[in-house]
């Protein structure tokens, strides 16, 4: 498939200050992509800069087939992570009146206002002023005002900081259904759990420096397995098995010692489980943990670093 977005050796200087640093990635058409890192990490100005709103120091972006992003803006929807309506409007006003920006008639928009609006459950809000929602609501009218015109890349800045629980679960389901209707859908968080549920692919950056771009079980095949043994044996018995790189231990329940496994890469599971119980440890709890996304993103920005 063709690539909805695409970086290439992309830098970002203000003075001496390097925000980003020769950044290279594709966004294939149709995919959700997650743009990941802590904050500072020049996720923000990564996407500021494919969106034509700040200029590179050097480098090329393409958007949409094209290499300049105002050409193709009325396919665009955005969402800056600085969120800012007109207060005293309502949420059909400030949706049909963003949406004749990007070329849909006035009363087309009020009509896909009002149905987007009562389908995320804010039709009872949706002729209260503006100044009058809470945050959470407020979000959501500012999320849909960057989709009424149906556009063909999203790209959504911190889209959960904010939003309790609840609505975050159904900012997901949004998400899919937008990448479900052949939508691109890239979004920059700091919190690796949504990137996880919802991303075909990933890109992690730190310190505007790209660290991984792939698949997220590549991301994760990064970091290394742990078992989690409990019951009553030594540090030294868990130590001595084959496979195991480090361990820390605790106390655990009814006077047990509850040790941590780091397994060594490419150590099977299976291995280090067999060998425990030939060493006849006295095992009254034992659990395998898969890396997470966190877990990986820690180890590839330490391989960075070093």
């Amino acid at each position: 498939m063709p690539n909805a977005l695409v970086l290439e050796e992309v830098t970002k200087r203000y003075g001496a200050f390097t925000a980003v640093d020769g950044l290279s990635f594709a966004a294939r058409a149709g995919s959700i992509l997650g743009f990941l890192g802590p904050n500072g990490a020049g996720k923000t100005t990564s996407l500021r800069m494919a969106l034509g709103l700040v200029a590179p120091t050097s480098g090329r972006i393409e958007v949409l087939g094209s290499a300049d992003a105002a050409a193709v803006r009325s396919r665009i929807g955005f969402l800056p992570e600085e969120r800012g309506l007109y207060r005293r409007m309502t949420p059909i006003e400030v949706i049909a009146f963003l949406a004749s920006l990007k070329g849909v008639p006035t009363g087309e928009g009020r009509r896909r206002a009002i149905r987007m609006l009562e389908e995320q459950g804010l039709g009872e809000a949706m002729r209260r002023q503006i100044r009058s929602l809470s945050k959470g609501m407020a979000q959501k009218v500012q999320l849909l005002s960057a989709l009424v015109h149906e556009p063909d890349l999203v790209v959504l800045d911190e889209p959960f900081s904010g939003l309790d629980p609840v609505n975050q679960q159904a900012l997901e389901r949004l998400i899919r259904d937008l990448a479900g209707r052949g939508a691109t859908v890239i979004f920059s968080t700091h919190v690796m759990q949504h990137a996880e549920r919802l991303c075909d692919h990933v890109v992690l950056l730190a310190a505007g420096k790209k660290v991984f771009d792939g698949p997220v079980d590549d991301a994760r095949a990064a970091a290394p397995r742990t078992l989690l043994l409990e019951g009553g044996f030594t540090t030294a018995d868990v130590g001595a098995l084959a496979g195991v790189e480090a361990f820390s231990a605790e106390a655990g329940e009814d006077g047990h010692r509850r040790v941590i496994a780091t397994l060594c890469p490419g150590a099977a599971t299976q291995e280090v489980i067999k060998a425990a119980f030939a060493r006849d440890l006295a095992i009254t709890r034992l659990e395998v943990r898969e890396p997470s996304l966190h877990d990986a993103f820690i180890v590839l920005t330490a391989k960075k670093a070093a």
